[in-house]
């Protein structure tokens, strides 16, 4: 997808096929899976980052959540990633100690089309997220592919400003910094800057060239050269800029973290003398095409960068929340000190608190926005779900995944399972899928009459000799990227679907898209499919 952006912005660049790597590669075992300590587990058996012995395993969000964007407010921090094609979205992640974080909500109820990398700032005791929304096919009113608004708020749990208009078109990620002078500034992708009215509700003057990014060798394997994702910050006599080169996704070499600094936020910018600050050097590390760094202090005084990657041999999770904490050498520059992050590191000194959230779902409250999304769909679609009294029900659409009603959830398991009991009413199908995008994802699906078996994207040639029914459980293991379909009548008796999938290549560089493969309902037809007791475990 940002590839996509790059192509508008005149940047080169092709995304190149990862292959996972094999179970028994003598090369490449990451360390919980040797000698070395195991993540924990916490709700449902989901892995956590916290080892409870003063050390850490990253990651610290597992599954999708890419470009963090992360707020050091007193002794809390805030945080919340690119929510693409997610409605509600943005949602805001609370922590003290940058490792054990705990949902809030979404500060995004009706995005305006596909969201990109935001900033989160405070100034004069108020909050601002601001967002790139870039145009979708059902954004028909944005006036560029990409268009950068507001929000704001008295209090990272909101209540939340609807959107305002920037009128800043073509430029995505979005940095907020207020420098010597006073005002406030949005540093863009490809050295692009603005300046802010006071209120930081409006720009106060053009569009200008304000840095270079820092240039890598040319011979380096990367996906593209694609500057972006700029956090600025200050500390001491300097202006700190981080920026992401490299491309995102593509080749595991390619994604990195270079930095500059300036007295001045008006330049002139000296890059770093030791960049890349952070880069994946190898196919063998256990971290794939790490950037998209914010540079935060945590509690202690210690420094860390919190950036995604790509888990080796797990793409399907899609990019996930990484933190590695820095040290600052005497000439005012700063390195990272977290190696390969394969090994646990010293866990920040701040409190701990619970981590994450259930996936199961009982469908008694509202988890809209928190767990639930819907897919790729304009703000009003949202009327067509109704969550409570034990039962979720979807008002369907289109003929199939592919443009019906989508739910979708993150996870981030290397293994597990999830289920739930689907009941048809009317013309509908409806069913329980391992969901990509529009263009790729696998499942099963029933009509009333009879089983759909979905593979890439599409009906599979395998006609499943499920009996008919309109009332159905439906079941999926994904275990370390081999997935198994079960389905049931009363919910004890189960029976194994004649074919099994092989799914590690259902990753962002086969479509191009910068997603994760996650577990998700649909209906289609006319009339509701309704939902009970979605079920989620993770798997050994």
């Amino acid at each position: 997808m940002k590839l996509a952006v790059a192509g508008a912005l005149g940047i080169s660049g092709s995304g190149l096929a990862a292959n996972a790597a094999k179970k028994d590669d003598a090369k490449f075992k990451p360390a919980a899976d040797r000698d070395g300590p195991r993540w924990r587990t916490g709700i449902e058996g989901q892995r956590i980052a916290d080892l409870g012995d003063g050390r850490f395993l990253n990651p610290v969000l597992s599954g999708d959540y890419p470009d963090p964007s992360v707020l050091k407010d007193g002794d809390d921090y805030y945080m919340t990633h690119s929510s693409f094609d997610s409605a509600p979205g943005l949602l805001i992640w609370h922590s003290r100690d940058l490792v054990n974080w705990r949902p809030l909500g979404p500060a995004l109820a009706k995005p305006l089309g596909t969201v990109f990398a935001v900033d989160i700032a405070k100034h004069d005791g108020r909050y601002f997220i601001y967002i790139p929304f870039m145009k979708a096919p059902w954004s028909t009113d944005l006036p560029s592919f990409a268009n950068t608004f507001v929000i704001h708020a008295p209090s990272m749990e909101g209540p939340w400003s609807d959107p305002i208009d920037l009128k800043v078109g073509g430029l995505i990620d979005p940095g907020h910094v207020v420098g010597e002078d006073g005002h406030r500034y949005l540093f863009f992708n490809d050295g692009k800057r603005v300046r802010l009215t006071a209120d930081g509700l409006a720009t106060d003057g053009p569009v200008e060239t304000a840095y270079q990014a820092w240039r890598y060798p040319d011979d380096w394997i990367t996906e593209a050269y694609s500057p972006e994702g700029p956090k600025l910050f200050r500390r001491g006599d300097y202006f700190y800029l981080v920026n992401a080169v490299g491309g995102t996704s593509g080749p595991a070499t390619g994604h990195m973290i270079v930095a500059a600094r300036s007295r001045s936020i008006h330049g002139p910018w000296e890059n770093c003398p030791h960049n890349p600050i952070q880069r994946t050097h190898s196919r063998q590390e256990m971290w794939w095409s790490r950037g998209h760094a914010t540079c935060v202090e945590g509690p202690g005084g210690q420094w860390y960068m919190v950036y995604h990657g790509y888990e080796n041999g797990y793409h399907t999770l899609g990019r996930q929340t990484l933190v590695e904490p820095i040290e600052w050498t005497p000439d005012g520059w700063f390195r990272a000190t977290g190696g390969d992050l394969s090994e646990p590191l010293r866990k920040p000194r701040g409190p701990a608190q619970p981590h994450g959230m259930a996936h199961s779902d009982s469908f008694h409250t509202d988890r809209l926005g928190t767990l639930w999304n819907l897919y790729g769909s304009a703000p009003a679609e949202t009327a067509r779900i109704a969550i409570g009294d034990g039962a979720l029900t979807l008002k369907a659409k289109g003929k199939g995944p592919s443009d019906g009603v989508v739910l979708t959830q993150q996870v981030g398991d290397r293994s597990y399972e999830v289920s739930v009991e689907l009941e048809l009413t009317d013309k509908t199908s409806g069913g329980l899928l391992l969901f990509f995008d529009d263009r790729l994802f696998l499942g099963m699906g029933i009509d009333g009459h009879r089983m759909t078996t979905w593979r890439g994207g599409k009906a599979s040639y395998w006609p499943e000799p499920a009996p008919p029914a309109r009332r159905i459980f439906m079941r999926i293991t994904n275990q370390e990227q081999v997935v198994t379909f079960y389905y049931s009548l009363d919910g004890k008796n189960w029976t194994r679907h004649g074919v099994r999938s092989e799914v590690t290549g259902y990753n962002a560089n086969t479509v191009d898209n910068l997603l994760s493969l996650r577990p998700a309902l649909y209906a289609a037809g006319e009339g509701e499919v309704l939902f009970r007791n979605f079920t989620y475990r993770a798997l050994a």
